[in-house]
């Protein structure tokens, strides 16, 4: 009977890492052009929009690793397990 091979520690900590500035960045620039949070430098978000993005961040992590085999950064690197 073979076992699975746990996923390194390293891996988890960077997919985090990884996920969290992804989600962060593609999730606050699309939100940040919905609600005009745009800035010259990238986006800026206040009050509901911030509060917007910080529900899609929870969302993200919370569906990936739970009906989608993992997150985007998990699956890439391997590090599901």
């Amino acid at each position: 009977m073979e076992t699975a091979k746990r996923a390194s520690t390293w891996r988890k900590v960077l997919a985090a890492i990884l996920d969290f500035f992804t989600i962060f960045i593609i999730g606050g620039y699309v939100i940040a052009k919905l609600t005009g949070g745009t800035t010259e430098g990238g986006f800026e978000l206040n009050g509901m929009p911030a509060i917007i993005l910080f529900v899609v961040v929870i969302a993200y992590f919370w569906l990936g690793s739970r009906y989608a085999g993992g997150t985007l950064w998990q699956r890439i690197l391997r590090s599901r397990g």
